[in-house]
């Protein structure tokens, strides 16, 4: 009984999870300004300047309205790990906490979620020469004869990790020539640091995954009119990303739609292909969002859009 008191004394925080273009964005807002909270971006390709309209990020209004963290935090040619989000993002939410708001955790990272919530395991760290020598081998041979050689260092990372996620395959490749250990008996030795605070997990998702489907399709056109090209066009224009040798594996570029966008304005296909590459890797990207969401049994999952009242009740409830 005593143990259950001092979880209940924690600060509350919201964490809003769910697939690409499910809604999250418009509950964290509505929840700030109900709560008097604070906005903690969860997501890989909003830390970078120049990601706006393919990333979805939230416009310069609702910005204003509601203050937000971890956002254009780094240029699109920097890196930027899972260790480094935990820990700024760990600094956002005590400085939140400080200030007697509330910390609402929303976006679609897993991997982010998991370094916040969850701790990470001690792992090497990166090492850029041997990342660039990976990905010299993959524009090279292909990012699948690259995961075929991750499964034979390492079999369980290979069975985790699908053999288009050049990101990680190059990470997993990385930690096992430098250490000689493979990632996933890194990833079992788990250093836990959680966040202190009382957490709401909340996925939005729709119980259709057509309707989802949908909504993705719709809002990639949208981003097409809003001049989605326009703004890849500038970020390849950039100096530091022309200067760069490889910059179709950066992080940033890797993001869903950007690599297509990219791939298009190398005349590596048409305006037509370059459309469904892009709709189809965002589907892949909601796929792989709703099997992370799966595995957080502690999570209650919610349809933006036939469970407004039950989702605000949650909300109301945990709060208090």
């Amino acid at each position: 009984m005593v143990t259950d008191e001092r979880e209940d004394a924690r600060p509350r925080a919201l964490a809003i999870a769910g697939p690409t273009a499910s809604g999250k964005t418009a509950f964290a807002l509505a929840c700030a300004a109900r709560y008097g909270g604070e906005i903690v971006s969860v997501d890989s390709a909003l830390v970078y300047r120049g990601l706006d309209i393919g990333a979805a990020k939230p416009s310069r209004d609702e910005q204003a309205a509601v203050p937000h963290h971890l956002i254009d935090v780094r240029d699109p040619w920097e890196a930027y790990s899972a260790a480094d989000f935990a820990r700024d993002a760990r600094i956002a939410v005590d400085d939140i906490l400080a200030r007697g708001k509330l910390p609402i955790l929303a976006g679609g990272t897993g991997l982010y979620f998991q370094a916040l919530l969850h701790g990470l395991a001690p792992m090497p760290e990166a090492d850029p020469a041997l990342r660039a020598q990976i990905a010299a081998e993959a524009e090279r041979d292909g990012w699948a004869a690259l995961h075929a050689q991750l499964a034979q260092v390492d079999p369980v990372a290979a069975a985790r990790i699908h053999a288009t996620d050049p990101q990680r395959i190059q990470r997993a490749l990385e930690v096992y020539r430098t250490s000689g250990r493979p990632i996933s008996e890194w990833q079992r030795m788990h250093d836990v640091d959680r966040l202190p605070v009382k957490v709401l997990k909340l996925a939005l998702a729709p119980s259709d995954r057509a309707v989802l489907h949908a909504r993705i399709e719709a809002r990639f056109d949208a981003m097409l009119q809003a001049g989605f090209l326009d703004e890849v066009r500038t970020l390849r224009a950039l100096p530091a990303m022309q200067a760069h040798p490889a910059p179709r594996d950066l992080p940033a570029v890797r993001a869903v739609g950007y690599r297509q966008a990219w791939e298009f304005l190398d005349a590596q296909s048409d305006a037509a292909t370059f459309r469904e590459r892009a709709i189809a890797a965002t589907r892949q990207l909601a796929k792989r969002q709703w099997t992370w969401l799966r595995s957080e049994f502690d999570t209650f999952w919610c349809d933006p859009q036939r469970d407004v009242r039950r989702m605000d009740r949650l909300v109301a409830d945990f709060l208090g």
